[in-house]
């Protein structure tokens, strides 16, 4: 897989997105790359580090929890590796001339995992729960252009905007939300049923889910797309380390990993029976700095911080040649999007200065300040070690404090990140990176408590605009003051490296990091 080949691919996509009229979607565009003979059946054994901390795609935020639940759930697009939002349970859309109006036909024969129909009563139901602020989801924001959705018949639905917003269908994807049946979340317990049987679309069920050791599903035998998916099951394993991990590997105990380390690459690159291949990535390893702690509420201490930062040095350390050093957008969207590292203010190592800014805003002493990592994201561990000695440079103590993702999610659903690492990834679109995140509430969630006025209108700008070229201009204006204020360190994009036994056949791994591509793999005995 060449990496550099994807990426340009991806991003003259983005650059020649349309709002006319959009056709129904073949199959070669959903999923992956499908097979030619493929076996039929079987059992996939894949092994993870990291466990999602709930399966409910309206409330829970973990990435851990979208590269799993997309198996279970689909929203009315589809992302595409290129960039551009396809049709899933959409078969076609039209656009009013203003912007304001989307009507969706919906793909027939359709079935939930409950053995109901699918109609546009359950599609505007879904949408309408997810939008609601009062329901908690993490994504509502991304639907609050939203105004209405009304189901006009049986297979058309009609979504009305308060403001144009051109990437409404790639918003309409798999992140957030999904198709459920009307009236579900009536119910007591519905979320929590999440984790013990699937309600959703996708092509499979759920079995069961045992935290600390596994998630098993099958294949949704009622499932709308001919001959999909290959497999009849897939078995996730929930291992403690990449040591374990390892082992699991060479004995075939697990059949397919997604690595992070360098070392656990390398131990495994030569094994036979194993391969090793690198992927194209929308993923993004940030730092982010909550501006309700002390003193990251002072720019000028976030200014001295991104100027006491070495993201090689950083990347190096976390993923080795498996990455990509960024500025202010992930490698994937780079082309596409992104502004060079030398147009922007604080990406240059400049210790003096650092430290001048930190003089000046009445720390010239040094403080202490507590990053934050998370348990099973092993590329932390190391980056943590180079960022405190980086750090130490300029006075500032760093301790380390390591906490389990469902901790850290809550800190950062009610806006107490602190100082952190983070680790997600993005849907292809601006707007889905970077308006939720950054606009101030209550349009946005604002988790890192920034609070910018003048980055929040260039967001509502960059939405509402759907000409290619403006967009390009308004989201590098944007860049500009999020790299002048801090709110966030873009670190480095790390490539998707996979490993997987020579029987796995016909896996393809999306740029998201999620695992679109297990519905088109197959093993061959």
């Amino acid at each position: 897989m060449i990496r550099h080949a994807l990426r340009h691919a991806m991003a003259g996509a983005l650059l020649c997105a349309t709002a006319f009229a959009a056709p129904s979607a073949s199959a070669e565009d959903l999923y992956g790359p499908l097979a030619d003979d493929p076996s039929m059946g079987g059992t996939l054994e894949m092994g993870l580090l990291v466990e999602p901390p709930g399966l409910d795609p309206f409330h829970q935020a973990a990435d851990a929890r979208i590269r799993l639940s997309l198996l279970m759930y689909q929203g009315l697009f589809y992302e595409g590796v290129g960039g551009e939002a396809i049709p899933l349970l959409a078969e076609s859309y039209e656009v009013s001339d203003d912007g304001l109006t989307y009507t969706i036909k919906l793909r027939e024969g359709v079935t939930f995992h409950t053995g109901q129909p699918m109609s546009a009563e359950d599609v505007a139901y879904s949408y309408n729960y997810i939008r609601d602020p009062a329901n908690g989801s993490p994504g509502a924001g991304d639907f609050s252009m939203i105004e209405s959705v009304e189901a006009i018949d049986p297979t058309t639905v009609k979504f009305m905007l308060s403001v144009p917003n051109a990437s409404l269908p790639m918003t309409l994807g798999n992140k957030y939300g999904a198709v459920v049946p009307a009236g579900y979340f009536d119910t007591e317990g519905a979320q929590n049923r999440m984790n013990v049987e699937s309600v959703g679309t996708g092509p499979f069920k759920l079995v069961e889910f045992n935290p600390n050791s596994n998630l098993l599903l099958e294949k949704n035998p009622d499932y709308w797309e001919e001959g999909a998916p290959y497999l009849d099951e897939i078995n996730f394993t929930f291992l403690p380390n990449s040591a374990s991990m390892l082992v699991a590997l060479r004995n075939g105990r697990i059949d397919l990993v997604k690595l992070e380390r360098p070392q656990d690459v390398q131990q495994v690159a030569t094994v036979p029976g194993l391969e090793v291949e690198r992927w194209a990535s929308l993923n993004q390893k940030p730092i982010d700095l909550g501006a309700e702690t002390k003193p990251l509420d002072d720019v000028r201490v976030r200014q001295a911080i991104a100027l006491a930062v070495d993201k090689e040095e950083i990347k190096n350390a976390s993923v080795g040649e498996y990455g990509e050093v960024i500025a202010a957008m992930p490698a994937g969207m780079a082309d596409g999007w992104g502004v060079p590292a030398e147009d922007l203010p604080n990406m240059s190592r400049d210790l003096e200065k650092a430290k001048a800014l930190l003089e000046e805003a009445g720390y010239g002493d040094g403080f202490d300040l507590t990053l934050t990592t998370i348990n099973g994201y092993d590329w932390m561990d190391p980056a943590a070690v180079t960022l405190k000695q980086q750090l130490a440079e300029i006075g500032i103590n760093l301790n380390i404090q390591r906490v389990d993702i469902g901790v850290w999610i809550d800190n950062f659903r009610s806006k107490h990140m602190g100082f952190t690492f983070n680790d997600w990834a993005s849907q292809p679109d601006p707007n889905l990176l970077f308006y939720r995140h950054f606009h101030k509430q209550p349009e946005g969630a604002d988790f890192r408590n920034w609070n910018n006025d003048e980055a929040s209108a260039l967001l509502d700008a960059g939405r509402a605009e759907s000409d290619p070229a403006k967009r390009k201009a308004i989201y590098a204006e944007f860049q500009k003051v999020l790299a002048e204020s801090v709110p966030t360190i873009m670190l480095f994009s790390a490539d998707h490296v996979t490993v997987r036994n020579e029987k796995v056949k016909n896996f393809s791994q999306h740029p998201t990091g999620w695992y679109f591509g297990l519905v088109r793999t197959y093993v061959d005995e």
